[in-house]
């Protein structure tokens, strides 16, 4: 019980702090915010925990908070600035991957200690390096488009919540299909995939419905 408590904490810091940097630095914060995240998911998501009998990784809430900082481009600033952030956090992930990449090439000294702990966080297989990457640019792009085209049919404030769990919740299913397909598929039985699958989407289904309440709040700063 104390990681379903600590999770539930987890994710309202999170989205909190996504609010707050959105307060004081406007739309530049929300840029800064998708590329770090985007980054700190991907080293998140090397740690597994148990929760509501399930095993999730812990990088699913961090990754939930990038979708929400582009639905409040898309509902702030347009489309235009929400597409500009996915490739930003798309350059920011794929550079951080190149980097770490050579730098596990280096010999490490004698008296290095942290050698061996980057690489059991950076030395990604190769199909989960490129099914992370894939599924990031891919649903990030989904949301972008869906959130746009909700808004043009829901343009009323009162249909904000269908606008952002309607965009998040669908490309979230994008992302875990994308994912699981690209770097599970074959590896498992048909029956164990598709569980790891709906595993992997329940978490971020509830990730994406509790970040609803923050982008009323972001909806008012800045007007």
């Amino acid at each position: 019980m104390i990681n379903e408590v600590l999770w539930i904490v987890f994710a309202l810091v999170n989205f909190t702090m996504v609010t707050i940097i959105y307060r004081i630095f406007g739309k530049q914060g929300l840029f800064v915010w998708i590329g770090m995240s985007t980054v700190v998911a991907n080293i998140q998501v090397a740690k597994t925990i148990e929760m509501f009998g399930l095993t999730a990784t812990l990088g699913n809430i961090i990754y939930g908070t990038a979708f929400l900082a582009t639905d409040i481009l898309n509902e702030k600033y347009g489309k235009k600035d929400a597409k500009q952030a996915v490739w930003l956090g798309f350059f920011t992930l794929i550079s951080m991957t190149i980097m770490m990449q050579i730098a596990l090439q280096f010999t490490p000294g004698p008296d290095d200690f942290a050698h061996e702990a980057l690489t059991t966080l950076f030395s990604f297989l190769p199909r989960v390096a490129i099914g992370s990457l894939l599924a990031y640019l891919v649903s990030q792009y989904f949301d972008v488009w869906i959130y746009a085209k909700l808004k043009a049919v829901f343009p009323a404030d009162k249909w904000l919540w269908v606008r952002n769990n309607g965009s998040t919740m669908i490309s979230q299913l994008l992302d875990s299909l994308v994912f699981c397909l690209i770097a599970f598929y074959g590896k498992f039985p048909p029956a164990v995939w598709f569980e790891v699958f709906m595993t992997t989407y329940f978490i971020k289904f509830i990730v994406a419905a509790l970040d609803t309440p923050f982008l009323y709040i972001a909806k008012k700063f800045h007007r």
